[in-house]
């Protein structure tokens, strides 16, 4: 029979399924690096969106760019908690001269994170990391209003998440 030592380190590593924390910690920084990419996208679409119907948009983009960060934070820290090493790499930010097509790129983005962050919440309650999940939660709160303030913006219905796939932010 294993000690209760072993069984402490090891337990972790296993959860239901295929989960591990090792491979959370992977999926998590495929997060870190979306909300870096958030980070930069927001902060430079939210200075060279012209036009005055974009004023307000502008605005809210700033806002969005400080609230992505804050989300970094939570990532990172559950990251360094899980025994990971945070990544330092953004995914792609994609440009434009269209504020239109600016808009678009972040509304795939969200939609992206918003059905990432769907699944991340599920794989830590696997692991039992239940703190983590609420943590996870409430980015998911605050991504899926991004996404509905941005589909607003373009005057189109909210994507749905359920249906996205991985390659946008």
């Amino acid at each position: 029979m294993a000690s209760q030592a072993t069984l402490n380190r090891t337990a972790p590593e296993l959860g239901d399924g295929n989960m591990t924390r090792a491979k959370l910690i992977g999926l998590l920084n495929e997060d870190l690096a979306r909300e870096y990419q958030a980070v930069i996208a927001y902060t430079v679409y939210s200075q060279v969106i012209k036009g005055a119907e974009y004023m307000a948009v502008a605005q809210e983009l700033e806002k969005h760019a400080q609230q992505e960060l804050q989300h970094a934070l939570i990532i990172a820290k559950q990251i360094d908690y899980l025994g990971g090493q945070p990544t330092v790499t953004p995914k792609p930010v994609k440009t434009s001269e269209s504020a239109r097509d600016m808009l678009q790129f972040d509304l795939d983005n969200e939609t992206e994170t918003v059905a990432e962050y769907r699944e991340r919440v599920k794989q830590c309650e696997s692991l039992g990391e239940y703190a983590m999940a609420e943590l996870i939660r409430t980015i998911l709160v605050n991504e899926q209003e991004h996404q509905i303030d941005l589909a607003t913006a373009l005057g189109i219905e909210v994507p749905d998440a359920s249906k996205a796939r991985k390659g946008g932010r």
